[in-house]
């Protein structure tokens, strides 16, 4: 799909659309819940698409309503299941050890870029927890069998919390006493601690000293009972709109949490380090055009954030620098090469030394047309340069936003508008 984009400012107030990885932690957790599950506001993302039918496919009876899904669930997956994780590197990891809990062996799959992000991790660790990987080759497809028994162990925790959670989620299912998971070098813990809300939610709250030890106790979790959970606003989602609305125009922003422990949250901390105009009304968020200065930001426990802000540290006046790129290898494309390709053809300079990406701001880009990886985020930020273009802007490959907003370009059209 091509869209043509000839926007200069944003205006209006608009409803973030759900937390994809909330989402899938919620699904995890209804799966996992031996009762029935009410979720309101729920996804409508790939990869919240994926996580749902996952756990349809494991065996869970689900009821779609028009603001809600009904599950009920509480079983382990049957002989012969396969789940296809569609492109969601978090599916594959948050629930491949979820369908180790069964004694039957089940074939993980997936499609575009998954097969060759890395899933090395389980080799190290699902066969001392009791878990067979019969041919196992690093990459999807492959096969687990179970079932997972959970104990004391110390695993690495440096390549992905994504692992890490599939571990909490499926200890915190199947452990009849109290057993610790130690993390060596965690990383992305806020996304930690949004599987640690989760879970709590459920029932099932996690003792944790920071992020390197955590104690899964079955004697304090509540009896299991009809739930009903809330999935609230992707701040992933809002970083765009934070971003546009700090270049040009004002926004007002509903759905989110202003105390989430979504990782991408740390965009307000970006901006007011930027100098911009941000506050909160109630619960809604407003976001004001500022006159952006250069800014630092480590970005290694939030990488989803690189590529919007790259572009708005290439329209902040000065030097930029953003911290973690050795976090953008295993995207869905190889985002610092991604980031680097958009900023040449915004002629803005720019540089990589190490784990840093340098940016030097400039005031307006050329026109361009620029097909779009095949990455949700790398299109968002080719649309938040839209705006400082001195013409029209030509994307191809524009639905990849399709795997995490939907709705993306149908917003763009609603509140983004020529001078």
């Amino acid at each position: 799909m091509n869209i043509g984009l000839d926007i200069r400012t944003v205006s209006g107030t608009l409803t973030i659309p759900p937390s994809k990885s909330m989402m899938q932690r919620v699904c995890a957790a209804a799966y996992l819940h031996r009762g029935r599950t009410t979720i309101f506001n729920p996804g409508v993302s790939e990869d919240d698409k994926a996580a749902i039918n996952i756990i349809r496919q494991m065996g869970a009876e689900l009821r779609e309503e028009a603001d809600r899904i009904v599950v009920t669930s509480g079983h382990h997956p049957q002989a012969g299941t396969t789940i296809n994780c569609g492109e969601s590197g978090l599916s594959a990891r948050l629930f491949t050890p979820i369908a180790a809990l069964g004694q039957h062996p089940v074939l993980i799959t997936g499609g575009g870029s998954l097969p060759q992000r890395p899933m090395h991790f389980f080799a190290d660790v699902l066969p001392r927890l009791g878990v067979r990987m019969p041919g196992f080759s690093g990459h999807i497809p492959f096969t687990v069998q179970g079932p997972l028994f959970p104990q004391d162990i110390t695993v690495p925790g440096s390549l992905s919390s994504q692992f890490i959670s599939g571990l909490l989620f499926a200890f915190a299912a199947a452990a009849r006493q109290k057993v610790t998971l130690r993390v060596d070098k965690p990383v992305s813990t806020p996304y930690i601690d949004l599987s640690l809300q989760v879970l709590e939610l459920f029932g099932k709250p996690v003792q944790q000293e920071g992020h390197r030890l955590f104690t899964i106790d079955p004697t304090h979790f509540t009896p299991a009972g009809e739930l009903a959970v809330s999935v609230e606003g992707d701040w992933s989602s809002a970083a765009f709109w934070i971003a546009a609305a700090s270049l040009s125009g004002s926004v007002t922003l509903t759905g989110l949490n202003e105390h989430s422990r979504q990782a991408d949250r740390a965009i307000l901390a970006v901006l007011q380090a930027a100098a911009g105009k941000l506050q909160w009304q109630g619960q809604d968020l407003q976001v004001q055009a500022a006159d952006l200065c250069g800014f630092e930001a480590d970005l290694t426990d939030a990488p989803d954030l690189f590529p919007v802000l790259s572009v708005l540290a290439a329209a902040a006046k000065g030097r930029s620098i953003l911290k973690g790129v050795h976090r953008l290898a295993h995207k869905e494309s190889d985002r610092a090469r991604s980031i680097s390709e958009l900023l040449s053809l915004l002629q803005v300079s720019h540089a990589i030394e190490g784990d840093r990406l340098l940016i030097e701001g400039k005031e307006h880009f050329p026109a361009f047309t620029y097909v779009v990886p095949h990455d949700h985020r790398m299109a968002m930020a080719a649309a938040l340069a839209a705006l400082r273009a001195d013409g029209p802007v030509s994307l191809g490959n524009a639905e990849a936003v399709d795997k995490s907003y939907p709705s993306f370009w149908a917003h763009v059209q609603q509140y983004c508008k020529p001078a």
